[in-house]
């Protein structure tokens, strides 16, 4: 039976789960590629799956390199980005293309380290694309794999707020071999995203029943620190930014402060959201209006 104690057995029941079931999903398939594997990345911080796919293959089909990413201003990657949220991740991804075609040559790189040093990745996204596209040795830490871990091995109902203690928990469970390794990491996140979800668990489903440690306890409430919360979104100044945003998108010339009044109603908000977009370098000012950059 897999338990947190047994490192190999854990670990095969995810991997066999994961083989049987995993969903076909373009950056799983034979052949993609290191540079599709981070532009996925980049697109899959905090949004569906079902959302990115199509975004993802017009992305590839226009820009299927860094260098011709690099190749055109930011502000087409901002426009190109449309609904995906978080647009600040069209500039990093333009801004990590430009960085790769002038010190790497146009590869994107296998080391960690040096994905690292690139322009909007962190830690999370750096494992992921050394491990799923090149086949490294790491552990690969998600909200997903956070909770499968809370659960399975700690009694858990939810992780708490992230931290290092993730990847020491991850890497004491990884198998040694790098294929299993590899598998055994998108196991844990796919575990997370269709059985063990934060809401409703399949617990009949799940590989990890017989051993899971919240559930032999009888699912407890959890009452540990948790991360903050984000605010609402309606009526946020996420929402103003987003309007402005898809102004800036529809149009290739710049849209006057006049035009802009009937984005929002609140001038002292709208004025704030602007200011917003511009201190982040997604709206340029320009003569009377403002453009994407």
């Amino acid at each position: 039976m897999p338990d947190a104690d047994n490192p190999d057995a854990f670990a095969t029941a995810v991997v066999d789960w994961y083989h049987a079931n995993r969903r076909d999903l373009p950056w799983r398939r034979d052949g993609f590629t290191a540079w599709g594997t981070l532009v996925s990345e980049f697109m899959l911080q905090q949004t569906p799956v079902a959302r990115v796919i199509p975004r993802l293959e017009e992305w590839l089909t226009r820009w299927p390199t860094p260098a011709d990413l690099a190749a055109v201003p930011p502000g087409e990657a901002v426009r190109a980005w449309q609904s995906l949220g978080y647009p600040r991740r069209a500039l990093w991804l333009h801004a990590a293309a430009v960085a790769i075609t002038e010190r790497h040559g146009g590869v994107v790189p296998d080391d960690v380290e040096a994905l690292l040093a690139l322009p909007g990745i962190g830690d999370y996204t750096a494992r992921a694309v050394a491990v799923f596209a090149y086949g490294a040795h790491h552990p690969v830490v998600d909200t997903n794999v956070r909770r499968v871990i809370a659960r399975a091995v700690d009694g858990q109902g939810e992780p708490g707020p992230p931290g290092r203690r993730d990847l020491t928990a991850m890497s004491a469970l990884l198998p040694d071999d790098r294929p299993a390794a590899a598998a055994f990491n998108a196991g844990m996140m796919e575990l997370g995203a269709i059985v063990c979800v934060a809401r409703a668990p399949r617990c009949e489903e799940c590989p990890l029943a017989a051993a899971c440690a919240w559930r032999a306890a009888g699912y407890p409430a959890y009452d540990g620190p948790r991360k903050a919360v984000q605010k609402k979104y309606e009526g946020s100044d996420r929402q103003v930014r987003g309007r402005i945003l898809a102004e800036l998108r529809g149009s290739h010339i710049p849209v006057t402060t006049a035009e802009l009044e009937d984005v929002w109603p609140d001038a002292e908000q709208r004025d704030r959201a602007l200011r917003g977009l511009v201190a982040d370098g997604l709206a340029v000012a320009e003569g009377d209006g403002y453009t994407l950059p």
